[in-house]
């Protein structure tokens, strides 16, 4: 309901209201006749109609029809869902009912192509065994005369065989005297080359002593001895050196003290020591190991 529906109704509400408050509070006896002496004249009292009440009866109206409203739209909404749910229902028969004619049709189909097929595989079948009949003959007589190939082929291998098998033995005898042969070869070889390495061995121990009598001298020439605390005691020496005799390091061992330090002193004060020139004979000796006794070089 629209406002302009509901003015003229507010204002007969109002009208009504106004007159049973009238007539509940209003005096209606009859005034006493006032002496002539104190007229007095009552105000006429207007009673009037709250407007809180009026908007009060207004909006339970409203509320009646938002009410009636409300429920007519419920009502609507539920007649909407039945149709709705009718249509689906009708939507879904005819879905039903095409996929049961469509099933009918795919089964029809299905068994006329079964019977094709049963037949085309009968004849196949038939004409299967026609053919595996012939080729069950021609295998025959292939293997007939494969057989017969076969063996002329296998005398023919045997031939064969024994002609290679004595070419083989014949071949085994040769390789023997020629493994044997090549045996002596490698053990006079290998007696040559022992030989040798031991001639340099014996020549590289041989350097390598004549340089560690050299090495012993410089370092004699450079030792300071001294005869009343050195004489009967000995050092171990390690010295590492460089290509070019370069004295690089130099460790003591077990040794009488005095006798390492004079001996120590003696080598780095030589600075260099004779080394060999040969490559081999100074990879032997990059690092010597000698023992140097004051008393025994006098």
């Amino acid at each position: 309901m629209s406002l302009k529906d509901s003015t003229p109704l507010a204002l007969s509400v109002a009208i009504h209201v106004g007159l049973a408050v009238v007539l509940l509070w209003g005096d209606f006896s009859t005034p006493p006749k006032p002496t002539p002496s104190a007229v007095q004249i009552e105000p006429i009292q207007a009673v009037l109609v709250e407007k809180s009440t009026v908007d009060a009866q207004i909006n339970k109206l409203k509320k009646q029809d938002a009410d009636k409203a409300r429920k007519l739209k419920e009502l609507e909404d539920s007649i909407a869902a039945a149709k709705t749910k009718k249509l689906n229902e009708e939507k879904r028969i005819k879905t039903l009912e095409r996929e049961r004619k469509k099933k009918a049709q795919e089964k029809k189909a299905t068994d006329i192509a079964a019977k094709k097929a049963k037949a085309n595989a009968a004849d196949k079948l038939r004409k299967q065994k026609i053919l595996e009949k012939q080729q069950a003959d021609e295998a025959a007589a292939k293997a007939k005369a494969e057989r017969i190939k076969e063996e002329k082929a296998a005398k023919k291998a045997d031939d064969l065989r024994k002609k290679k098998a004595a070419e083989q033995k014949r071949k085994e005898q040769e390789a023997r005297e020629r493994a044997a042969q090549q045996e002596l070869i490698e053990q006079q070889m290998a007696e040559e080359m022992a030989s040798r390495q031991q001639a340099r061995r014996q020549q590289m121990m041989t350097e390598i002593g004549r340089f560690t009598a050299l090495i012993t001298q410089t370092i004699k020439r450079n030792l300071i001895t001294d005869r009343s605390t050195m004489e009967g005691k000995s050092c171990k020496l390690t010295i590492s050196l460089a290509p070019s005799g370069f004295v690089t390091n130099v460790v003591t061992g077990q040794g009488d003290r005095r006798v390492c330090e004079a001996a120590k002193t003696a080598v780095y004060k030589a600075g260099t020591l004779p080394v060999s020139k040969d490559p081999e004979i100074f990879r032997e000796m990059r690092t010597i190991s000698l023992t140097v006794a004051p008393d025994k070089f006098n």
